[in-house]
């Protein structure tokens, strides 16, 4: 998919400007900071059943309601602040999905004791390396792997909800464990060689 810049992309961000910047900026880069994991870890389960559209679109207003994806703050919200997230017209509100955040936040603290951070548990199943694919269409990419079904497992073992395969998958992509940009996107070659920041979009002057 080919923008104003000239730069390959995946086709999957279509227009949108947050989606296209989610993509150049942070989609498949690697993940090392365990906030950020949680961050993840909660906008793909309110991704399950919706588009990653609506989801990225209401991210900050999530971020307002789960305390800046702190864990220990998520972990400690009580049945009136859940209830008053149910309430709240700017998120995505699913009872189930509310809850599921706080309770992931509690056993997420729980792995964080148990492995000294969910960064060194998570990176574990690749022993710490990206899975760079190399996928020439969009309609080739997986919606599970093995590599999923063995993390979602796992999360589930710890108590985790909304953790099934299909939503451990795009956690992955997401977090930078697998690289699932397609080969012909500009991003794919930066993150295969190791090079997580996308440059900026060059200038009128600089493209004539």
């Amino acid at each position: 998919m080919k923008m104003p810049d000239s730069r390959i992309r995946c086709p999957w961000p279509g227009e949108d400007p947050l989606m296209i910047r989610y993509h150049d900026e942070e989609w498949g880069v690697p993940v090392h900071d365990d906030r950020k994991w949680f961050e993840f870890l909660v906008l793909d389960a309110f991704q399950a059943g919706l588009s990653w559209r609506i989801v990225l679109h209401k991210r900050d207003a999530l971020r307002k309601v789960f305390h800046g994806f702190d864990p220990a703050g998520v972990a400690e919200m009580g049945e009136a602040e859940i209830a008053a997230a149910c309430q709240d017209a700017r998120i995505i509100r699913n009872r189930l999905k509310i809850r599921a955040a706080v309770e992931n936040a509690r056993a997420f603290l729980m792995l964080q004791k148990a492995h000294g951070t969910f960064d060194a548990f998570i990176w574990q199943f690749t022993k710490g390396k990206t899975v760079h694919h190399r996928f020439k269409c969009i309609d080739l990419l997986p919606a599970a792997t093995p590599l999923s079904h063995a993390v979602s497992k796992a999360l589930k073992k710890e108590g985790f909800k909304f953790v099934g395969s299909t939503i451990c998958y795009a956690f992955l992509q997401a977090g930078g464990i697998v690289n699932d940009h397609l080969v012909d996107c500009f991003r794919y070659a930066e993150l295969k060689n190791g090079s997580p920041s996308a440059p900026p979009a060059p200038s009128e002057s600089r493209r004539r």
